[in-house]
Formats: C-alpha cells, sequence, structure tokens
C-alpha cells in the first residue's frame, strides 16, 4: 500500500465515521435533495473555505477541516443519489446505506491511484487554497452539465467531477495534517 493510499483511507475512514453519525441522527432526510441541491450544499462549504481563505479569519467556530469533510461526504450522497433508482425509498437503512458509501470510496480511490499514477503526485506541490479553487470550478462545471440536463458534448460525466471533487478534497485534508 502506497503512502496516499494509506493517507486516503484514514481520511475517508474520518468522514465515513461523520456520515455514520449523522445518519443515526438524521437518518437520509438527504434523500430529498435534488442533484442540483447537493451541489450547491457542496458548493456552499467551498466558498466558505475560500472566503476564509482569502480573509484570513473566520466567525462562525467550526474549522475548514469540517468543510472539507462535508465536500466529500455530499460528494459521496451525490454519488449514491445518482445511482438510486427513482422509486428506491427516502429512507435507507444502514445495513444498505454503507456499503454504497463504501463502494463511493474505493470506486473513487481506484481513480485517485490511477490519476496519481500519470501526474506523478503533482498535489503535494500544490496549495491548499489552489486546490480549493480547482473543486469550485469542479462544481460550476458540474451546475453547467446539470443546466444543460446532464449533457456533455466532450466532457466528462457529473460523476467524475463529483469523484474529483472528493479527491481534491482529500488531499486538502492529508495537506492540512501535515502543516499541523
Amino acid at each position: 500500500m502506497t503512502q496516499t493510499e494509506s493517507e486516503y483511507k484514514q481520511v475517508i475512514a474520518l468522514c465515513k465515521d461523520v456520515f455514520e453519525k449523522k445518519t443515526k441522527d438524521y437518518g437520509t432526510a438527504w434523500r430529498i435533495l435534488r442533484l442540483p441541491s447537493i451541489t450547491d450544499q457542496i458548493l456552499i462549504k467551498a466558498q466558505r473555505i475560500r472566503s476564509i481563505q482569502e480573509k484570513g479569519s473566520q466567525k462562525v467556530d467550526e474549522d475548514i477541516k469540517n468543510e472539507f469533510i462535508g465536500i466529500i461526504n455530499y460528494s459521496i450522497i451525490a454519488i449514491i443519489q445518482e445511482s438510486l433508482t427513482e422509486n428506491a425509498p427516502l429512507e435507507i437503512p444502514a445495513d444498505d446505506l454503507m456499503p454504497k458509501y463504501e463502494n463511493a470510496a474505493e470506486e473513487t480511490l481506484q481513480l485517485l491511484l490511477n490519476k496519481n499514477h500519470d501526474y506523478g503526485e503533482a498535489w503535494r506541490d500544490m496549495r491548499v487554497s489552489s486546490i480549493t479553487d480547482i473543486i469550485l470550478m469542479k462544481l460550476y462545471r458540474v451546475k453547467q452539465i446539470e443546466d444543460n440536463q446532464g449533457k456533455t458534448l466532450i466532457s466528462e460525466p457529473v460523476k467524475a467531477n463529483y469523484q474529483d471533487m472528493i479527491n481534491y478534497a482529500v488531499f486538502c485534508l492529508i495537506k492540512l495534517k501535515e502543516e499541523k
């Protein structure tokens, strides 16, 4: 196992723990959300991170680490939501939900490993602020694809963009941990 794979799995374990606890608190209330609403939830989190980065301060006592966890979990929610049929129940039992979470995370890890092979872990030399900007760019791409009813001429589908956002948010959490 590579260092990146190990670090990825640690971050996802943290995110999964938060997801499981919130599922116990709220159930799968997020199932009521349409994909564009989930995209907007991620956008709010990414914009807050950028705002804090630009201002150098914050007034709400929740650090950006939690926002990156939210980006990961909402992106996984979007992948799960996209995979469900129209008549799937609003409430999904945890025994059925957690394997879907794990599958989305594992599939996204494989994408990360493939891209890291090709790009040589270039993300390690990037700034967290630059990665935040890329997450925002991916969000605006997703919003445009959604506004086009999911049709693209040459671009990646929405799911690939959610997977990229997961991976970029994981990178940020790894980098923030290293900075401490």
